[in-house]
Parts: C-alpha cells; sequence; structure tokens
C-alpha cells in the first residue's frame, strides 16, 4: 500500500462572486457554494487517489456568515481521512473583501468521495500520513463522524424501532406526537 502526505493533495479555489450567484436576498446563494464545495472536494480527492471520485455524503455544512456580491471566496481542501476505498475531504470557505482585505470564515463541511476504477467499480485509495497534531485531530474527528452517524442508523433503522420509547425525549421539542393505536 502506498501512503501520501495531506500536503500532497491540499488544493484551494478562488472566484469573484457576481451578481448572477445571488439569492432573492442579494446574498450569494448557498446552492452556488455547495457546487464550488463539490468541485474542490472532487478535484482534492481525485489529486489523492489519482482517480474519477464521486460524492458519496456530504456531512455538516454549516453556513456560519453571508457571502456578498464582489467578495472574493476561497475554498480550501484537504484530505482529513482516508477508508479503503474513501476520503473526507475537509472544506473552508472563506470571503475577502477586496477592498478592505477583512476575510470571514463562511463554511466548514465535510465530503466524503469515493474513488472508482474505469469501470465504476470503487477502487483502493493511498493511505494517509498525518504529520502535525491537526491533521491528527482532523482524521479522529473523521472517525468519530463517521462512528456516530454509524450508531445513529444502527438506532433508528433496526427493525424493533418504537417511537414511544423516545417519547419523554421528545417532549422537550416543539412536536405534537399523535400516533395511530396500533
Amino acid at each position: 500500500m502506498t501512503f501520501k502526505t495531506i500536503d500532497s493533495s491540499r488544493i484551494s479555489i478562488s472566484e469573484l462572486m457576481k451578481p448572477s450567484h445571488s439569492n432573492f436576498g442579494g446574498k450569494i446563494h448557498g446552492g452556488y457554494i455547495l457546487n464550488l464545495m463539490d468541485q474542490i472536494a472532487f478535484a482534492c480527492a481525485s489529486k489523492h487517489s489519482k482517480t474519477y471520485c464521486v460524492t458519496a455524503s456530504v456531512d455538516t455544512v454549516d453556513f456560519l456568515s453571508p457571502i456578498e456580491i464582489g467578495q472574493l471566496v476561497t475554498m480550501k481542501a484537504s484530505i482529513n481521512y482516508v477508508g479503503r476505498t474513501s476520503m473526507v475531504v475537509g472544506i473552508r470557505v472563506e470571503a475577502e473583501n477586496i477592498r478592505t482585505g477583512e476575510v470571514i470564515h463562511c463554511n466548514s463541511s465535510y465530503f466524503t468521495m469515493v474513488a472508482k476504477d474505469d469501470q465504476g467499480n470503487s477502487t483502493e485509495v493511498p493511505g494517509l500520513i498525518v504529520n502535525d497534531k491537526n491533521e491528527v485531530k482532523r482524521f479522529l474527528k473523521a472517525i468519530k463522524r463517521i462512528e456516530t452517524k454509524s450508531s445513529r442508523q444502527l438506532e433508528f433503522d433496526r427493525e424493533d424501532f418504537s417511537p414511544n420509547d423516545y417519547l419523554e425525549d421528545l417532549s422537550k421539542y416543539r412536536v405534537e406526537i399523535e400516533l395511530p393505536n396500533d
């Protein structure tokens, strides 16, 4: 098995935000930003794996600050975790006011990408060399997100799931439960 450093596939892109990218509120449309994020995730994962990659899932898309028309958006992507055929690409989105130089962190997200061979089958990816504390932390956080997702799926997708087991938990939320009598 081969191993690659995170730096060997780290990439960034920058794009000036135009009026055509805006929503009805005059801010840059979140869907446009997600599209750019998917593109950089593909590029980063493909650079690491040297193969075509597809998006398997997107985790934790938090829009922290709106992006304005005329700002320069920079996206930075790196491989945070690798499995056998999958990679988690961490993406940081920043917007810069090009007149003042002020930079704002707007978004962070994690895209799980899967490497594909020429026949469309999942294919093995190189392992990851982590060489500083932040890289180790990102790898471990990716493992925790994977475990949490798996645990959540097991808990709620099991055959014997009963909403009645959660009525007390739900009582703290703005929800009214009206289940039919079984």
